[in-house]
């Protein structure tokens, strides 16, 4: 088949993708001289490119498929086929969105209040239309960095930045006064690729495998033996995705029980479980969930 060409994105989502391949069956091994990673498939061939740049380059065809976010999506207004959303922060399970935030002691109250004013981001475009849908002139200016310092440091009135807890805002002695954009990571293709049967093939097996691999975040599988006199007492206590697997044992007086739990769940199922008679419990780690 043709060759797939994948972007990851590189900088702060680097790891965290490259951890996601590994969990769906994919070993990438990247290079600090190098911004092309090795990957074990011979139908895949990858390059690290900034997440801000990555939707315009699949547009243009330089790549197959990537991973990037939606808020790039749009500050490009790139024309790609979105395969899937891939919701992955495994250190805080929020979504990341874009706000606008101000000064803690500012008049600054709402958007109307930003009415010529200046406002500082890496989300250009987006922010322009943001503010032009709603009838509202700003100058928005492009922030290399240091963005919640420029309200500090006076060189804006206003700043909008990407966060998950909003931690770093208000540490910055800022205020938020508008949610403007939820944003997720999404696997997107190019047009032609998607068209082409054979990569489109690919492209679906890559994106089936990286949700597979997500679904099973948090969650653990659980194995059991179970007293006949007890089973059915034993099954109601069991918060499974679908019935659990319920298997005769040698000994017809005892079964077997397997099912799917999320990880926090083990630490009040199993005291209780075996309280109830079950016997040699074991919790194992998953690496991907299938559904479907």
């Amino acid at each position: 088949m043709s060759l797939i060409r994948l972007a990851i994105p590189k900088g702060s989502l680097q790891g965290s993708t490259i951890d996601l391949f590994k969990d769906a069956g994919w070993s990438i091994r990247t290079s600090s001289r190098s911004y092309f990673p090795s990957i074990d498939d011979p139908d895949i061939d990858c390059a690290l490119v900034r997440a801000q740049e990555i939707s315009r380059y699949v547009e243009s065809g330089l790549f197959d498929i990537a991973l990037t976010g939606k808020d790039w999506i749009l500050e490009n207004n790139s024309d790609v086929v979105e395969v899937a959303d891939l919701i992955y922060s495994k250190a805080t399970y929020r979504p990341a969105k874009w706000v606008l935030a101000v000064d803690e002691r500012s008049d600054i109250k709402s958007l109307k209040d930003l009415e010529g004013k200046k406002i500082a981001t890496e989300l250009v475009n987006f922010t322009r239309n943001y503010f032009r849908e709603r009838n509202i002139t700003v100058d928005v200016e492009f922030s290399w960095g240091a963005t919640e310092a420029k309200v500090v440091d006076g060189l804006a009135d206003a700043i909008v930045e990407v966060t998950e807890t909003g931690s770093t805002i208000k540490a910055h002695n800022l205020k938020i006064i508008e949610e403007m954009l939820v944003t997720n990571t999404k696997l997107i293709a190019n047009k032609s690729s998607w068209a082409n049967s054979q990569k489109r093939e690919k492209i679906n097996q890559i994106s089936m495998m990286l949700k597979s691999a997500l679904q099973a975040t948090g969650m653990a599988g659980l194995k059991m033996n179970a007293p006949k006199d007890k089973l059915e007492a034993i099954i109601k206590m069991l918060p499974a995705i679908t019935s659990p697997t319920v298997s005769p044992l040698h000994d017809a007086n005892w079964y077997s029980l397997e099912i799917i739990i999320h990880e926090s769940q083990s630490r009040t199922l199993i005291p209780e479980l075996l309280k109830a008679g079950a016997r040699g419990i074991i919790e194992y780690p998953l690496k991907k969930v299938l559904d479907g």
